[in-house]
């Protein structure tokens, strides 16, 4: 199954005998609330117009637990996270799409946590809000209860030390902006840099200047050039594991599967014991 759906594949599965549970996930990444300025507000956007039916997520309250010591957005707790989705009516047996303003990456974090923990049939919406073409609506539906209970997938999550070695054995890519890859800024986390063996692997150069997703060749021509090789292990780490969750669902679309690292780099680079690199050079 293909891990993205078009907006014209998604009103023609609305319109068929098993539409899917649509959810909406807009958030932003904002370091405005440095400088005093309110943060982006993703369920006034919802309210203001989204997709007929679809139910709001809140990334940083159901999609991550709070910030600390394991980064800003850890793995939620799953008691929290299955309450939210059987609240938006997904069930076991029902397709679900998410969706954010565009970027992907908070709708890409709904689809990675549903897939890791068990959600069979999973797709986001390429391109997001921009790409949907029919109605919106301000109403709030309210679905009938789902019974989707999500259990932790033995594999595709990395933590600190798990990452630290895939970077050895395997490939960890960096899917966060090359110049904070490198060390030249942070605007977040205690420290610029990266961890020790990571590639740099922009999440954004996986999509075109519409936002949507290259094409499956396209991407799996760029991860060979950044060096994924068959049976070879894959990680990616970011942030705080959304942007990454992106990153490999662009994997997904190329056929490759891989692992994340859940507290990225707002983690790693909390504990002034772990090695930091700075530069173009992965060590």
């Amino acid at each position: 199954m293909n891990a993205i759906i078009s907006a014209s594949e998604l009103a023609d599965a609305l319109a068929g005998a098993n539409p899917p549970v649509l959810l909406d996930v807009r958030w932003q990444l904002s370091t405005a609330t440095a400088a005093g300025e309110p943060p982006f507000d993703g369920r006034a956007a919802y309210r203001a117009g989204h997709l007929p039916g679809a139910v709001y997520v809140d990334l940083d309250q159901e999609l991550a637990s709070a910030p600390g010591g394991r980064g800003r957005h850890p793995l939620p707790d799953l008691e929290v996270f299955g309450a939210a989705m059987r609240r938006a009516g997904v069930s076991a047996g029902t397709p679900v799409v998410t969706y954010d303003g565009g970027t992907g990456w908070a709708a890409a974090r709904a689809w990675w946590l549903l897939r890791w923990t068990g959600h069979p049939d999973v797709r986001v919406l390429d391109g997001g809000l921009p790409s949907w073409e029919g109605p919106l609506e301000t109403s709030e539906p309210r679905p009938a209860e789902g019974d989707f209970v999500p259990v932790a997938g033995e594999t595709g999550v990395l933590d600190a030390d798990g990452a630290a070695a895939l970077a050895r054995s395997g490939l960890l890519l960096d899917a966060r902006a090359g110049e904070r890859y490198r060390g030249e800024v942070e605007p977040i986390d205690r420290v610029g840099g990266h961890i020790p063996g990571a590639v740099s692997a922009p999440t954004t150069e996986n999509v075109g200047p519409d936002g949507r997703f290259r094409p499956a060749a396209e991407l799996a021509a760029r991860f060979e050039g950044l060096g994924v090789s068959p049976g070879s292990p894959v990680g990616v780490y970011c942030g705080s594991g959304v942007s990454a969750a992106h990153e490999v669902l662009a994997l997904a679309v190329a056929g490759i599967p891989a692992a994340l690292y859940a507290g990225s780099w707002s983690e790693w680079s909390s504990d002034p014991e772990r090695p930091v690199a700075v530069g173009p050079d992965p060590q």
